[in-house]
């Protein structure tokens, strides 16, 4: 009872200051105080705290597939009505002939990495018997591959040879046999499932202290690209930044410079954010989100991705993002 007091006299406090502020400074004013509470991590740590973060922050997916190459099987986790990710199904998967994550076009190796499934290959669309009744193709290369100069394409999850007989492995694929790439293809939405490709166990059961730390920074940065502040929005760019069109950190920060001298007035909405550890890494991670942007000059409505590193006091970097 003592606590609900305090809380309700706080939130009354804060709501008092709203008001105070939008009779004295109007509405842009009031905009700028919601956008900076945004920022604090002390929101987001209560935000999530009844979160699922098994796999990390995720708003958009309700289907995860984790892939262990050394285990070589792949499995499936499902969200619930209470959107916690249940494990449904193991999968025994045959991988890439050799050991290790893929860099180039033929190197027989299964890449390390977070994908999408961006469309279903089936006999339909004349998919190649030697992959069984159908396939599920991935997004490698992502940001991050091609940061890290990664190449080659074609990964695809897909079934076996409906006529022939073939190795126990793969030129880089996942393959599970027919009748469960079938049981895969009826339980889960291409466009909500998430595949994480390990060597090992996928991680799992991410700290919400790192998530939420990571939230509170994204919205800094959104709010210094706000209210073009140019320096705190530079700031969350590593000297090793490279974007995907190639634009290094110098070119970049001229061209940002450019455009916050401009002093815009600004919207920016984040919608189904999706923050999820690398699996090959101890301290890199993939923000994706669709961003909403509009500005006198400019609209923008899509897909943004940004991969960030995280140091020892917790702060992030941007490496690179599309």
């Amino acid at each position: 009872m003592r606590l609900l007091l305090l809380i309700f006299i706080n939130l009354t406090l804060f709501a008092n200051d709203i008001l105070t502020n939008y009779r004295i400074s109007g509405i842009n004013e009031i905009e700028k105080q919601m956008d900076f509470e945004l920022t604090k991590e002390e929101y987001w740590s209560a935000y999530i705290q009844n979160i699922d973060t098994t796999f990390g922050y995720i708003e958009s997916y309700s289907n995860i597939l984790t892939c262990n190459k050394e285990a070589s099987h792949l499995n499936l986790y499902v969200s619930d009505d209470s959107s916690n990710f249940q494990f449904k199904k193991e999968y025994s998967a045959f991988t890439g002939k050799r050991k290790g994550d893929k860099t180039e076009e033929g190197d027989l190796k299964t890449p390390i990495g977070i994908y999408q499934i961006v469309e279903k290959l089936s006999k339909d669309t004349k998919l190649n018997s030697f992959y069984g009744p159908l396939a599920f193709v991935t997004s490698y290369p992502n940001i991050y591959d091609e940061y890290r100069g990664k190449n080659g394409s074609g990964i695809w999850i897909h079934g076996l040879p409906t006529n022939e007989s073939r190795d126990d492995f793969t030129r880089g694929c996942i393959a599970i046999n027919n009748p469960n790439i079938e049981c895969l293809d009826r339980n889960i939405d291409i466009k909500k499932t998430l595949l994480i490709i390990n060597s090992s166990e996928v991680k799992k059961n991410i700290p919400k202290k790192t998530l939420s730390s990571i939230l509170s920074q994204l919205y800094a940065w959104r709010y210094a690209w706000l209210y073009n502040d140019t320096n705190s929005y530079l700031n969350f760019y590593s000297s090793e930044f490279v974007r995907n069109d190639g634009m290094d950190i110098q070119k970049f920060k001229n061209y940002k410079a450019r455009v916050f001298r401009k002093s815009e007035k600004k919207t920016i909405i984040f919608n189904d954010i999706n923050i999820v550890p690398y699996p090959d890494s101890n301290d890199v991670y993939q923000i994706a989100f669709k961003e909403f942007y509009e500005s006198d000059t400019f609209k923008f409505s899509g897909d943004k991705t940004l991969i960030v590193k995280i140091d020892k006091n917790s702060k992030i970097s941007i490496l690179t993002e599309k």
